[in-house]
């Protein structure tokens, strides 16, 4: 039977995207009886069949409970409780409940059913192993409440996860607004926030263990852990707390997802845990904008925090993100992305990170933008157009303008370390950068965002991107576009050490030897930087701010805020230290501001001038605000006037300012008093703030720019020296892994072969043969040969045939080739063939005696022993037919081989599965 779609089984670039087999059929079938139509009138409006399946019901205090190898069809039912498997309200199914034989499920096959693969509700200990949830309606492997725990996915499969009724996030678009029987009133949900979730692993409580799993095909994400602020459904009344966001993530080792539409792994949000009222009309347990994973030892805020690790993530082909990640410390390693919307972003909060000294990594990974994995139309493909390399036609996410970025930036701070970049090539239609930010951004973007030891590869032509006015970027007018920034800290992306990179239009950022990288919208620049104040306002509503520096006044930034609404308002911007900056309104300045010093260290300083209007009284206030407790000092300092700017700038650190009645300005120094540890974006003593207080009830608006320059005009100078250029490449740089695969346990050889005829060399193309990025070129127009030794990686020879010695080529990979060993053979020019070639050829793996043109050129992948692998390759073309290029992955040390010894490197992920036993 042929396969309805095609599909790729090679690794491409460096991931694996090898498809996923799995066999369906088992001797034991449970079946579901249906009827041959939809009967039901509430089902019947959304689907076109029978939803009313079987069901296995698993209830507390069972004696075993062991399923193997059973296959589900047809189970399942559009309503709450009944499922394929549904272990219901057990309590804990493993030692810890009692039972010494621990409680599984392996093997089992569920597929074509109404109502998920698995449930998980209120049980812990349970493992699920080897078991394939295919074509199911609703979220497949399940846990319900938000108190699961301690539950071992390894090795399980889901496919194809289709959107159900159950559940808000169940749904698609069209349930999500036709099921309201749960609202309140005349609440219409709002698919996008409210529904638009099913995933095919849906992780309600993060101490649950996930190991060797593949997700894809899912309507909406193919992992998603998300945080229960309190138990949910019928655990609720059990009274157990959850500390799902404080709680350590449980192992993640080894996942994939691919072709999921809103991303491959979603680390984020929580559900709506009241029901529906007046106050608030969204059904209980729709998704919810609630929840910040913060992970601490023993789920306690005062320990010390435990990072996040997500080892080994092979996330491709997903429509929106291949990961999007919210949280206190998170960690990403050994992990592969490609073809994705977007390969990677970070997030922590909006205006503060909510677990203060928190911070994201992701290192030794690998981001590819459009690999050799041009995908297929059809299916759910809805996007096709050219690619940025070659042009070829090639499935794309979203549509063909859509901006492509492989590690996208937000909030922060974050650190990308050892990682490489390949194909970002932009389009006439469409940019494409390895970095971008996120778009229409109007949270706080830190300065501390890092970057370094990075590589990118030769087909990467914008590197880093900020955005210009048009699709999807729209105006890139919001706060947090314009203050875009990351800190380039070796200058592996510019090529200049410990710069800033941000955005061309940014004055604030800038002095007279900062560069502009038109093509990127940006400019590098050396100083200090800080997101220096986070201007807070009360009774703010719908003022902008305008902050200029004292050395480019026709540069001002104007920053809205993040809710024009809100009595309570906040502004962002990021500055450079030892500088000047005025502050003016579209509006009546506001009674009650806050200045916070964010991200200073130890005295560093700016001066601020804020405008007032003239005779206006002050109370000013140093103090130390404690953001976990909403606790002030109980030192609370008082800054006193004095008469002039010059008295006024003879010690910053005093707590003095400058009202300048002429202006309208009032003068002070911001100057951080204490340290700063690690990634906290306060002192170690609380966050420094200041504190104005005027009763000013005069209207009028506060914009003082027209008196403040030129008067405190200054003429740009630079603090710090813009670093020499680097001129040589770094070689620490980038990933030291080769390829990114689903069995890490295995080793692999990266060969490339490269084939030209004499067109092609007349145009300057180079003809080789690389092992693992050894090259062998050629020092003349022939065939070379090299031999790599299958069982050790090794070369164990070279040879090129020019000229005359061509007609011996056959004879040598007949006799002198030892056996288990790998044969590459590329040629370069117009080379004549020797008459005994194609037998030669079939000693080393072709099915037959291939038919070679008199002169041409050749790529060939071979294998000599007593087996015959499945990536023996063969291209060949006649005189001027152009380039020939094979690039493939091969395993290494196989027992198929012949290997005398084979090394068998340590299973990490039975090591793991072991660990995660011993925690039940």
């Amino acid at each position: 039977e042929n396969p309805q779609f095609p599909h790729v089984g090679e690794i491409i670039d460096g991931v694996d995207m090898r498809a996923e087999v799995g066999v369906l059929t088992r001797n034991i079938l449970i079946k579901g009886e249906t009827e041959n139509a939809c009967y039901r009138e509430k089902e019947c409006q959304f689907f076109n069949y029978d939803t009313f399946g079987g069901h296995i019901k698993i209830l507390k205090n069972f004696t075993s409970v062991h399923l193997s190898y059973v296959e589900l069809k047809q189970m399942g039912q559009q309503q709450i409780g009944s499922y394929p498997v549904h272990f219901h309200l057990c309590g804990d199914v493993d030692e810890k409940g009692g039972y010494n034989f621990k409680t599984y499920l392996e093997g089992l096959s569920i597929h074509h059913c109404f109502s998920r693969c698995v449930t998980i509700h209120g049980t812990n200990g349970l493992l699920i192993k080897d078991t394939i949830g295919y074509d199911t309606l609703g979220h497949c492997f399940f846990t319900e409440d938000g108190i699961e725990q301690r539950n071992t996915f390894f090795n399980n499969l889901g496919l194809v996860t289709k959107p159900g009724t159950l559940l808000p996030t169940d749904r698609n678009s069209s349930m999500c607004i036709g099921i309201r029987d749960k609202v309140y009133g005349n609440y219409v949900p709002v698919p996008a926030t409210d529904c638009m979730a099913v995933s095919t692993f849906w992780i309600s409580h993060p101490n649950n263990h996930l190991i060797n799993n593949a997700a894809a095909g899912s309507q909406d994400a193919g992992i998603w852990y998300l945080f229960h602020r309190v138990a949910t459904g019928d655990s609720h009344s059990l009274g157990i707390e959850t500390k799902s966001e404080l709680t350590p993530l449980g192992i993640f080792y080894n996942n994939r997802v691919h072709s999921n539409f809103k991303a491959g792994l979603f680390i984020d949000k929580g559900v709506k845990t009241t029901n529906a009222s007046i106050d608030d009309p969204r059904e209980y347990l729709c998704l919810d904008n609630n929840a910040r994973f913060r992970p601490h030892q023993d789920a306690d805020p005062e320990k010390p925090r435990v990072a996040a690790v997500i080892d080994r993530l092979i996330s491709f082909k997903n429509n929106d993100h291949g990961a999007w990640v919210r949280g206190g410390d998170i960690l990403i390693q050994n992990s592969g992305f490609a073809d994705n919307g977007i390969g990677l972003t970070f997030a922590s909060d909006g205006s503060f990170p909510n677990d203060e000294g928190a911070s994201q990594k992701v290192s030794e990974s690998l981001f590819i933008g459009e690999s050799k994995n041009y995908g297929f139309p059809g299916g759910q493909n809805k996007y096709a157009g050219a690619g940025g390399i070659d042009s070829k036609a090639r499935t794309l996410p979203r549509n063909r303008t859509f901006p492509i970025r492989g590690f996208q930036i937000y909030d922060g701070p974050i650190h990308l370390t050892k990682c490489t970049f390949k194909n970002f090539v932009p389009t006439p239609d469409r940019f494409t950068s390895a970095v971008g930010f996120l778009m229409k951004n109007q949270w706080q973007m830190t300065p501390k965002n890092n970057i370094s030891l990075v590589k990118f590869g030769p087909n990467v032509s914008l590197k880093a991107f900020f955005g210009k006015p048009g699709p999807w970027f729209e105006e890139g007018d919001l706060d947090g576009d314009k203050n875009s920034i990351f800190h380039d800290l070796d200058g592996s992306v510019t090529d200049y050490k410990d710069t800033y990179v941000g955005r061309m239009d940014n004055y604030l950022i800038q002095h007279p030897k900062c560069i502009n990288i038109t093509e990127w919208s940006g400019v590098v620049c050396s100083g200090m930087y800080a997101q220096a104040v986070y201007v807070q306002t009360w009774n703010g509503q719908n003022l902008s701010m305008t902050i200029t520096r004292d050395e480019y006044p026709a540069n001002p930034m104007v920053l809205r805020g993040i809710n024009q609404r809100a009595v309570f308002q906040q502004y962002q911007p990021v500055v450079m230290l030892q500088k000047g900056y005025t502050i003016h309104w579209n509006g009546k300045a506001p009674n009650v501001t806050y200045l916070y010093l964010i991200n200073f260290n130890k005295n560093d300083w700016i001066r601020v001038g804020l405008c007032y209007q003239p005779n206006t009284d002050f109370v000013i206030v140093m103090e130390t605000f404690q953001r976990r407790s909403s606790a002030l000092s109980n030192k609370v300092e008082r800054y006193m006037p004095v008469a002039s700017m010059a008295e006024l700038e003879k010690n910053r650190s005093d707590k003095k300012f400058y009202f300048d009645n002429s202006t309208g300005l009032l003068f002070l120094f911001l100057q951080a008093k204490y340290n700063r540890d690690g990634h906290s974006y306060c002192s170690s003593q609380g966050c420094e703030r200041i504190k104005i207080v005027t009763k000013d009830s005069t209207k009028g608006i506060s914009n003082c720019m027209a008196k403040a320059y030129p008067k405190y005009y200054k003429g740009p100078t630079i603090i710090k020296q813009m670093p020499v250029k680097a001129t040589s490449p770094c070689t620490k740089c980038g990933t030291t892994q080769m390829v990114f695969t689903s069995d890490p346990h295995k080793s692999y050889l990266l060969v490339q072969i490269n084939s030209y005829g004499n067109k092609e060399l007349s145009r300057g193309q180079q003809a080789f043969i690389s092992v693992n990025d050894t090259k062998f070129s050629f020092k003349d127009n022939g065939i070379l040969v090299v031999v790599v030794d299958a069982c050790i990686g090794t070369v164990s020879g070279n040879k090129l045939f020019s000229g005359g010695d061509s007609k011996h080529v056959d004879e040598y990979l007949k006799s002198s080739i030892p056996q288990r060993s790998i044969v590459l053979l590329s040629t370069r020019g117009d080379v004549v063939f020797p008459n005994n070639l194609s037998e030669a050829l079939v000693s080393l793996g072709t099915a037959k005696p291939p038919y070679l043109q008199s002169n041409g050129c050749m790529a060939f992948l071979g294998f000599r022993g007593n087996f015959k692998p499945s990536w023996i390759k063969l291209f060949t073309g006649p005189a001027e037919h152009g380039l020939i290029q094979i690039e493939r992955y091969i395993p290494l040390q196989l027992e198929e081989y012949g290997c005398a010894r084979v090394i068998k490197k340590q299973r990490k992920d039975l090591e793991l599965l072991k660990k995660a036993m011993r925690s039940h």
